[in-house]
């Protein structure tokens, strides 16, 4: 079975997807938060033949929903309203700053003046953090 990552920003919306088997999890792309958004997933979706989706659920540290969630539970009925798919929520945590660490980058520490070149590198991360998003949900099956 062929799965769909998702990890919700407001801004970027990080896109990964699994292998046929549905073991191993790959960053896809990085798609903008904009009225085009459904239909851009709805075509990956299309395209690589997926079956189910994963989304991020992010919470804080204490395990309460945090001002992002009030964002991605609506977002995700609409997911499956227009796609027709399951959507699982998987818990993300920390899984930007891992995906900052896996990919080496990060704006910590740069000058006002890179920044603008480095936030290109850098929207890469987001497909990263969807991709462990969805690594985590295929490893608990």
């Amino acid at each position: 079975m062929k799965y769909l990552g998702i990890d919700y920003g407001l801004k970027n919306v990080g896109i990964a997807v699994s292998d046929d088997e549905g073991k191993m999890a790959f960053a896809k792309i990085v798609l903008d938060n904009d009225e085009a958004l459904l239909r851009n997933i709805k075509k990956i979706i299309k395209e690589d033949r997926v079956e189910e989706i994963v989304l991020g659920e992010s919470l804080n540290l204490s395990g309460e929903l945090n001002l992002i969630m009030k964002k991605i539970i609506p977002f995700k009925k609409k997911l499956e309203d227009v796609t027709g798919l399951k959507v699982h929520f998987q818990k993300e945590l920390f899984t930007s700053a891992e995906a900052e660490r896996v990919q080496g980058q990060s704006l910590r520490n740069v000058r006002k003046s890179e920044r603008k070149e480095k936030k290109v590198f850098l929207k890469k991360n987001d497909a990263s953090a969807a991709a462990l998003i969805l690594r985590s949900y295929l490893d608990k099956k």
